[in-house]
């Protein structure tokens, strides 16, 4: 049968493109989803057989868009679709499924599924480990193309990694070879690009003029260094991140940490005399039992380096109902002692604007080595629910922001973050301290004071 298929340049470059991972976004309005639903419906009729899965984050995203426009859009003489099962079947046996995944685990519903394509829709709306995850599904043994391919526009949870992964290494349009050796290409597309748009509905340019302008450069012009929904928008590579250079030994220096077994974040922090902190050196580990932790935050900090406090947030300093100890007397007992922060997230998160561009002007500087926080800090969003806060998901990207945090607010409020000394104890105090050893004992005095 004859196909009756029109197409903008983007979005045939975007149906052309031969490599594993391809990405068509940029701009509103640039005809990604149509550009997918079209490419699905010919890869489908082309290799008779083939096995396809369009994704979007939610299904309600996923039943208003996509789905819809495969039905006004497939041959209904070679296409049928089972709403219940979300799967539509051509005649020639291929297959394409409509899926979403709504929750982190949601991937593994297609643990067992292999699919020659994969089609990511809004890609940023994913994580990274989602989509990690679900490109080990591309695979069979029939002689199909394997690719994965994805449209979205800049902003979302995924926005910073997919910035990394498609736009960061190589020039617009021009095909690259990932660290991974996967070959990989980005399409941009903007709404000039899209005709039929431009001329169907010409007030839609005047509409996206009158978005505020973070919203605006993100989906009119395409931005991908600014998103909607960022929480530190304050943050400029140019600015912020620096070479490393040696610290003078003279300089106040603090270690500040976030940890679970998930993940420590280490961060080590030194403020010069001007009043600038400087995170010049970070370690970040995922499956370390406290002992691996502390001892290697001992073992990145070299012989001689005077560290003035390592910071920790209040949820270490909470004993464990199986032990009666804490993490921080466990750490402490493998030899790194915590002062306690406090746990104001909102105040944390204003105590770090206010390092990226406060009244005073930049206070806080990061060394390009420490390639953890710069990554995660600007990919923070804004929590949907609570716009003061930052977002806790994508969970991945939070440690290091989080120990960050810990070392801004001790330093814009330092009583909220010390302990009283106390000059009498009482009788839990005493109890603790007659039934710990040196290193335990030595931490209760530094936490209490000095018994009498």
């Amino acid at each position: 049968m004859k196909l009756n298929l029109t197409v903008t340049k983007k979005q045939k470059a975007f149906i052309d493109a031969t490599e594993g991972e391809v990405l068509f976004g940029g701009a509103a309005g640039g005809g990604k989803s149509y550009g997918q639903t079209v490419d699905a419906l010919l890869f489908a009729l082309k290799y008779p057989g083939s096995k396809q899965l369009i994704l979007r984050r939610t299904f309600a995203e996923l039943d208003k868009s996509l789905i819809r426009t495969s039905l006004s859009l497939f041959p209904k003489e070679i296409y049928s679709f089972n709403s219940s099962s979300h799967t539509g079947k051509f005649k020639n046996g291929s297959i394409v499924d409509f899926g979403y995944c709504a929750a982190e685990n949601d991937v593994y519903q297609y643990q067992s599924a292999e699919y020659d394509v994969i089609r990511f829709d809004e890609l940023t709306h994913f994580t990274e480990s989602q989509y990690i995850y679900l490109i080990s599904r591309v695979r069979g043994a029939n002689d199909f193309p394997k690719q994965i391919k994805s449209s979205t526009n800049p902003g979302g949870i995924g926005h910073a990694w997919v910035k990394r992964r498609f736009v960061d290494d190589s020039p617009s349009g021009v095909a690259f070879i990932g660290g991974d050796g996967m070959r990989r290409i980005f399409i941009p597309a903007l709404l000039d690009d899209n005709r039929f748009l431009v001329s169907g509905d010409p007030q839609y340019r005047e509409r996206l003029l009158a978005l505020p302008e973070r919203e605006r450069r993100a989906l009119l012009h395409g931005d991908w260094n600014i998103f909607e929904g960022q929480y530190f928008s304050e943050f400029n590579p140019r600015v912020h991140i620096i070479e490393p250079f040696e610290i003078p030994a003279s300089w106040r220096k603090f270690r500040t940490i976030d940890y679970g077994l998930d993940r420590l974040a280490c961060l080590w922090i030194a403020i010069s005399p001007e009043g600038i902190s400087y995170v010049y050196r970070e370690y970040c580990e995922s499956n370390l039992a406290i002992s691996a932790a502390a001892g290697a935050i001992l073992e990145r900090t070299p012989s001689g380096e005077e560290i003035y406090a390592t910071l920790a947030p209040p949820d270490l300093f909470s004993r464990s109902q199986e032990s009666g100890k804490s993490k921080a007397t466990l750490f402490s007992e493998f030899g790194v002692n915590f002062t306690k922060t406090a746990n104001d997230r909102e105040a944390g998160w204003l105590a770090i604007k206010e390092l990226l561009s406060g009244p005073l002007g930049v206070r806080l500087r990061i060394f390009s080595s420490c390639t953890e926080i710069i990554k995660c800090l600007p990919a923070l969003a804004v929590d949907k629910i609570r716009p003061t806060d930052c977002s806790s998901e994508p969970h991945e990207i939070t440690h290091a922001p989080d120990a960050l945090r810990g070392y801004a607010i001790y330093k814009a409020y330092p009583a909220r973050c010390t302990v009283k000394k106390r000059s009498v104890w009482t009788r839990d105090m005493w109890e603790d301290y007659m039934l710990a050893d040196g290193e335990q004992r030595k931490y209760l005095k530094e936490k209490y004071g000095e018994p009498n």
